[in-house]
């Protein structure tokens, strides 16, 4: 009867464990990428490109054995880490400042003198799990994207998503990795967001996640308001400690055996402190602006339509335009219709990000009014010739604005601009394009594609 009663309680045990887990994995912060121009795999292009600079410019650790461990760590962490499945890609820069960084698509850093700080594996393994957070909630690009709608006129927005050219947004920003303020820089709020996934990944991994509270602790007391690399480049607001200790709660608290350390880490992190300082290594100059020299006039659009079957959006085009980009930005344009990368004829299909001012939601003229205001601040010369006539685009409640603004062609183009939002809430722009005189040659075909439009 004893040893009955004890498998009963073994067994009310193990489901009583599992319940509390998966209620634990339940209750932790939802998180998720934001609004993005660029797809993933352009992310990781464009990661390559910024990474190429900074292993030009910076000392890059040459040791098998130090590179074969942090790509090891870093590897099982980002194997926790959600959504996109990046190449992921950790180096050591041998340098003795307190510092790690992300670019997007996975090219992680992590300087010698944040290793050097770490007490444990746990604390190292934090900073690692931040940074993959940040790569994976895509924070880099989610600025250019920003930047990049405010800074870049309308016509080389449409073109350089057209030519497909992570090179042209880089140049188009003056993004460099000496000057990587828009990829490197990131708001408190994708701070926290880093904080806490990077929580959630120590987690998952068996780390104690406590660590991460620890180690910004430590940094923090031994700064004793000198300025710390670390401390600029991850600004930490009073309340930041907090909402990761929350986090561990909605974890379900720390889990048993959990690592701290590992004989593998002293190892590596003694070996590194013997050795010697790094010498400067000069940087190169950023790469050259590539353009797309077409000029001619393109043809007629075809009167034969096609279907682009897109994730959350369908709509027909002509047969003869080509899509360029993909995800939540891409532009339609025939052959000629970018000119140095330019749009000049065609469209371009975008999702836009409102400033919601802590609220919910805003409404669609608001966010309407908030696309425009951005368009015209990147383009001085645009002109708003009609505005807000309200129409429907797939059932659904949508604008449209009209304006005039200078042309890659010389003289001045038509430009309409239709908001709308999806069901789920995102809004959506389309902007079709074309120089005056030749507008009317694809007005019909603007329509056209704007009453194909199906939201899924």
């Amino acid at each position: 009867m004893f040893r009955k009663n004890s498998k009963i309680s073994l067994i009310l045990s193990l489901i009583l464990a599992i319940t509390v887990t998966a209620y634990a994995a339940d209750t932790r912060t939802k998180l998720k990428p934001g609004w993005n121009l660029f797809s993933p795999q352009q992310d990781v292009e464009m990661g390559r490109q910024v990474a190429a600079e900074a292993e030009s410019q910076l000392p890059i650790l040459n040791d098998r054995q130090a590179n074969a461990y942090i790509d090891a760590l870093g590897r099982q962490l980002a194997a926790r880490a959600p959504g996109e499945k990046y190449p992921y890609r950790f180096k050591i820069v041998n340098d003795p400042s307190i510092n790690a960084f992300a670019l997007p698509g996975g090219y992680i850093y992590v300087h010698n003198g944040a290793i050097q700080a770490a007490d444990n594996e746990a604390q190292i393994a934090g900073v690692i799990a931040h940074e993959i957070a940040h790569v994976a909630l895509r924070h880099g690009t989610n600025q250019a994207s920003k930047a990049y709608l405010a800074q870049a006129p309308l016509a080389i927005l449409g073109g350089v998503l057209g030519s497909n050219s992570i090179g042209s947004v880089l140049a188009q920003l003056g993004v460099s990795f000496a000057t990587s303020s828009i990829l490197l820089k990131y708001s408190r709020d994708a701070e926290t967001q880093a904080d806490l996934m990077g929580t959630q990944i120590l987690h998952d991994s068996g780390y104690d996640p406590n660590a991460m509270v620890q180690f910004f602790e430590k940094i923090q007391a031994q700064s004793k308001g000198r300025a710390v690399q670390f401390l600029s480049d991850h600004p930490n607001p009073d309340n930041r400690i907090s909402k990761v200790q929350g986090e561990i709660q909605r974890l379900g608290g720390l889990s048993a055996g959990v690592r701290r350390d590992s004989p593998d880490f002293n190892s590596i992190k003694s070996k590194l402190a013997s050795m010697p300082a790094p010498r400067n290594v000069p940087g190169r100059s950023t790469p050259n602006r590539t353009t797309d020299n077409r000029n001619g006039r393109p043809d007629a659009p075809s009167g034969r339509m096609v279907t682009f079957n897109g994730q959350d959006i369908q709509f027909r085009h002509p047969d003869n335009w080509r899509q360029y980009g993909q995800g939540s930005a891409m532009t339609l344009a025939p052959d000629g219709g970018i000119i140095n990368n330019a749009l000049a004829y065609g469209m371009m299909i975008s999702t836009f990000e409102p400033d919601y001012h802590g609220q919910g939601r805003i409404s669609l003229e608001d966010a309407t009014d908030q696309l425009l205001s951005d368009l015209r601040q990147s383009n001085p010369r645009m002109r708003m010739t009609r505005r807000h006539e309200q129409i429907s685009v797939g059932g659904r409640q949508a604008y449209l604005t009209e304006a005039s603004n200078e042309s890659p062609t010389g003289g001045r183009e038509m430009d309409w601009i239709v908001t709308t939002a999806s069901p789920d809430g995102v809004v959506h722009y389309f902007v079709a394009v074309a120089p005056q005189n030749d507008f009317n040659r694809y007005g019909n075909t603007f329509e056209d594609i704007i009453n194909s439009i199906r939201f899924r």
